[in-house]
């Protein structure tokens, strides 16, 4: 049975050539954002333990039992854990785009020993081909920039008739920050998210056979709309497109954003609403 390769964080990384589109995230400052990140996300990434959990949960409906799993977007853990608890006897390899995110998951405890975590890029894995039998992604997806290319990577190494189960944001996510900063200029303020059918023809594409998918909305509240923003950043999850505004956004921008967000209160509290995407995609024989 050939095993992904193992890369030690510290060597270079294979990069994919960049992609200038304004809308999609930069790659660079996805991994600035979480490396900043990475003390303060497990205090603060509430949704994202949940969405982990749920997307688990899934793995109840089937009857895999792989040897080899990769956990794409691994960040502090959490899903490699409960993956290497799950299937003890599994080889499971956390994967991340972010060194400091991986050197948290690494002081959680023991249980990613002995391989130990691959610093990568979803757009070009360094795995072996026809390699993995469960691709595990939870919420790591809306960071790359080209989906297409990730999906035929994710293809290619996975074994014929290999799982790939994964979770991402769509289009609904933070509508309604996106809709107070519309009132404020025209810029990008707000990080992009593909829509669930579009993410489904990728799949198709990329040569993934019978993909199942649906979505589910969440609503997170808070007091006020800087306290949404803060709660943002500390996940590392603030607008990484290359759209975005640069340097500090004036007072009177920012007063004119609180204003327009407040048209959402409701209750005394202010909503932030995220719709997560579900997808089951298997390799064909």
């Amino acid at each position: 049975m050939t095993s992904p390769k193992r890369v030690d964080p510290n060597l270079p990384r294979l990069e994919p050539e960049p992609d200038d589109h304004p809308a999609l995230p930069e790659r660079d400052a996805v991994r600035r954002s979480f490396d900043r990140a990475a003390d303060s996300y497990d205090e603060h990434a509430v949704l994202q333990r949940e969405v982990c959990d749920r997307l688990l949960e899934r793995l109840d409906l089937t009857t895999i039992e792989p040897r080899t799993i990769l956990d794409l977007a691994a960040g502090t853990g959490q899903g490699s854990a409960a993956l290497r608890q799950r299937y003890p006897k599994a080889r499971v390899h956390p994967l991340d785009l972010s060194e400091a995110m991986l050197r948290r998951a690494r002081q959680h405890g023991s249980w990613w020993r002995p391989l130990p975590p691959i610093c990568a890029d979803i757009s070009r894995l360094p795995i072996a081909d026809d390699s993995v039998d469960l691709i595990f992604s939870s919420l790591g997806l809306q960071w790359v920039d080209d989906l297409d290319r990730a999906f035929r990577e994710i293809r290619r190494v996975l074994k014929p008739q290999g799982l790939f189960l994964f979770t991402t944001f769509g289009p609904d996510t933070l509508t309604e920050l996106r809709q107070a900063w519309s009132a404020v200029d025209e810029r990008t303020h707000v990080n992009v998210f593909a829509d669930m059918h579009d993410i489904g023809d990728g799949l198709i594409r990329a040569g993934l056979a019978e993909p199942v998918m649906d979505a589910e909305h969440f609503t997170l509240t808070y007091e006020t709309a800087d306290a949404l923003m803060r709660d943002i950043k500390r996940i590392g999850a603030h607008n990484v497109t290359a759209d975005r505004p640069r340097g500090l956004t004036g007072p009177r921008k920012m007063a004119r954003f609180r204003q327009a967000y407040e048209q959402f209160r409701t209750e005394d509290r202010l909503p932030a609403t995220y719709e997560v995407v579900y997808g089951t995609v298997w390799k064909p024989k």
